[in-house]
């Protein structure tokens, strides 16, 4: 049936199609892993429709692009590893106003899109802050 399917399709959008089910296994079995075998898999299909080469080159090509784009991807993660998890150090520095007062030294701001909590000296809601560092996900703020 599978023999059929990409006799009926062609390699080239065979392994198009198999590129975008990798892709989508991505999707579920996240681990950024399967998405740069999908774009190797992208990429021979385009090759292949190119070309149009012997299923022996089609296999070698995928090996040799599916190893280049995991080279690149390990590159790219090792450029900034957790590039989506570094809100709070990435807030040192900024001012900001206290969204609620710090009573007990405890209070809250809000920066774009987020609440923090806060601690520091007691000052009104509206003072304005900067923030010195972060204690877990509580940022630390003295006066601006």
């Amino acid at each position: 049936m599978l023999a059929d399917l990409l006799t009926a399709i062609g390699p080239a959008w065979g392994w198009i199609l198999f590129g975008l089910v990798l892709m989508v296994g991505e999707l579920v079995l996240p681990g950024v892993f399967l998405v740069w075998l999908g774009l190797g898999a992208l990429l021979t299909g385009v090759a292949t429709g190119l070309a149009g080469a012997p299923w022996q080159a089609q296999v070698l090509v995928f090996a040799l692009l599916s190893g280049g784009t995991l080279l690149v991807g390990h590159h790219l993660s090792r450029a900034r590893p957790d590039a989506l998890n570094r809100r709070g150090p990435d807030l040192v520095g900024r001012v900001t106003a206290l969204d609620a007062a710090i009573e007990g030294g405890i209070g809250r701001i809000r920066v774009d899109d987020s609440v923090w909590r806060v601690t520091g000296p007691d000052l009104p809601a509206g003072a304005r802050v900067r923030v010195t560092g972060l204690d877990g996900a509580t940022l630390i703020v003295e006066a601006a």
